[in-house]
């Protein structure tokens, strides 16, 4: 039978229960195999249970050098009780001095009492019982996700000054740097937001006109590393450049809120659009490009495309590659039956075949083709290529050689590219 005993308002904080008898202390702490909170217990004194009852900063102090050992348990293991026992006295019962000392040798969760209002100068000073003077019941998270954030920040050696810390406040980036970046202009200081908005306004103008495409190769939504590359190193350039003295925790966040709204912008586009704003303006429905193509990839499938559909072949082409590429995926055809040519784009080898029929298989006999072999440069040469076959053929491709016959020929060229990177 369980009976509690002492509990805090705060129902986070461990309670004190009567189980068969026998005083424990009961508290909540991390996960079990199936995700569920684990709940451990340990033996207490009568002692034990009347300073937990008078002093907060007792009962915290506890809390914090038990989590660790609760961690050590992981989702299986069993609480260490002697060495929770042990710990009873030492930080209970004991002066100050010597509860300092203790917390000196052992492991602790400093965040748990930065959480409750502990002195952040005195904890990094060993000052556990001075620190926790000003300890409340009422836990305040994002207090210690500051500090932990500050702590990180500290370990690499950067400072924030003022306007660095607006900037990341600005961007929702100051506690996580891995957070999506966004705009959040009620979160900085108004005498400080002029500022942000100044160095905001510098990345803007470096990279108007910019934009970050669509990867197909690695599905609907994915965005052209290359790009995406460029656009950083464009905005970065310039923001150092105006603001020399943001550390580079304000520079890099600046840059992934410029990089990551072009990406947004470039996933919620439409194919059709993303196709024009790639730079491929000609109006394949009233050109005199390909009437009707097939589209196949590497396990069989294959999508018919022709003139007289609402789309072009384009878009159709890159969202057929979206919806099928994948790691085993990786090979991709367009073909012009009619005319008797087509291209093969090797995505695991930023590579094309170009294919002409030479002689058209007749009485049993085997079609005669005449394959040329080109290399890719990223997303950006595939949509070139694609473009220009499906405006003019095989013909419209020779400017984007060289075409290589010589299987040989072409592997040299692409282990010397690859070598070259």
């Amino acid at each position: 039978m369980r009976d509690i005993v002492f509990t805090r308002a705060s129902g986070w904080i461990p309670n004190v229960i009567r189980e068969d008898g026998e005083l424990k202390l009961m508290l909540g702490a991390g996960a079990d195999a199936n995700h569920e909170p684990r709940t451990f217990t340990f033996p207490i004194g009568e002692a034990h249970l009347s300073v937990i009852r008078e002093d907060l900063a007792r009962h915290l102090l506890l809390w914090s050098a038990v989590l660790p050992l609760c961690d050590a348990a992981g989702t299986r293991g069993r609480l260490d009780e002697n060495a929770a026992v042990a710990l009873l006295d030492p930080i209970l019962l004991a002066a100050p001095p010597d509860v300092d000392a203790l917390f000196r040798r052992i492991r602790w969760d400093r965040s748990r009492l930065v959480a409750h209002g502990a002195d952040i100068g005195l904890l990094e000073r060993g000052q556990v019982c001075a620190a926790m003077r000003a300890a409340t019941e009422t836990s305040n998270g994002k207090r210690a996700q500051e500090y932990h954030a500050n702590r990180r920040r500290a370990e690499r050696g950067t400072v924030l000054g003022p306007l660095d810390t607006a900037i990341l406040r600005y961007t929702g980036q100051y506690l996580h740097g891995a957070t999506v970046p966004r705009r959040i202009p009620d979160a900085v200081d108004p005498a400080l937001l002029p500022e942000v908005l100044r160095v905001i306004a510098t990345a803007e103008q470096a990279c108007a006109g910019m934009r970050i495409g669509r990867d197909p190769r690695r599905g609907k939504r994915a965005t052209d590393k290359s790009d995406w590359t460029r656009m950083e190193t464009k905005v970065e350039a310039a923001v150092r450049r105006a603001h020399p003295e943001l550390v580079d925790d304000a520079v890099r966040t600046v840059n992934f809120l410029m990089c990551s709204e072009a990406a947004d912008r470039s996933r919620n586009t439409p194919m059709e659009d993303d196709e024009e704003a790639a730079d491929h303006r000609a109006d394949f429905r009233g050109s005199a490009g390909k009437t009707a193509l097939s589209f196949t990839d590497d396990k069989g499938v294959e999508k018919k495309w022709l003139r007289d559909g609402s789309r072009t072949a384009t878009a159709e082409f890159w969202e057929f590659v979206s919806d099928r590429s994948a790691s085993d995926n990786e090979v991709f055809t367009i073909e012009d039956e009619e005319m008797g040519e087509g291209i093969q784009l090797h995505f695991y080898a930023d590579s094309i075949a170009r294919v002409t029929t030479l002689r058209a298989g007749a009485d049993g006999s085997d079609p005669e083709y005449h394959v040329e072999y080109g290399l890719v440069d990223g997303i950006g040469g595939y949509r070139a290529l694609v473009s220009a076959f499906v405006r003019g053929g095989c013909a419209a491709l020779e400017q984007h050689g060289p075409w290589m016959s010589d299987v040989a020929e072409f592997e040299r060229a692409r282990r010397r590219r690859r070598d070259a990177r």
